[in-house]
């Protein structure tokens, strides 16, 4: 039950996500979707966490309410292939 509400909230645009920036690589993550913000909160130190382990740097994160096309977005040309390749399949998928 709580999947399906989950879905329809994400369709509506009312799902909570995490939103993380990182300067190092010069990325932008989303994480979710979240039934609330209570949920997204408590998850995003687990994500600040693998970044970190990945080296990533100035990290920033937000908790909010939005609708990602995409969940990782990469400005390629600041970055070399191999490491975004990487990063993203570590981070695709994650819930």
């Amino acid at each position: 039950m709580k999947e399906v509400s989950i879905n329809i909230l994400t369709f509506l645009g009312l799902a909570w996500w995490v939103e993380i920036v990182t300067e190092a690589p010069n990325c932008t993550y989303y994480f979710g979707p979240f039934a609330n913000v209570k949920e997204a909160k408590s998850a995003q130190s687990g994500y600040v966490e693998d970044l970190e382990q990945e080296g990533a740097k100035n990290i920033k994160v937000a908790v909010k309410r939005c609708k990602p096309d995409k969940l990782t977005i990469f400005d390629d040309s600041t970055e070399p292939k191999q490491r975004q390749n990487r990063l993203s399949h570590i981070l695709t998928g994650q819930a």
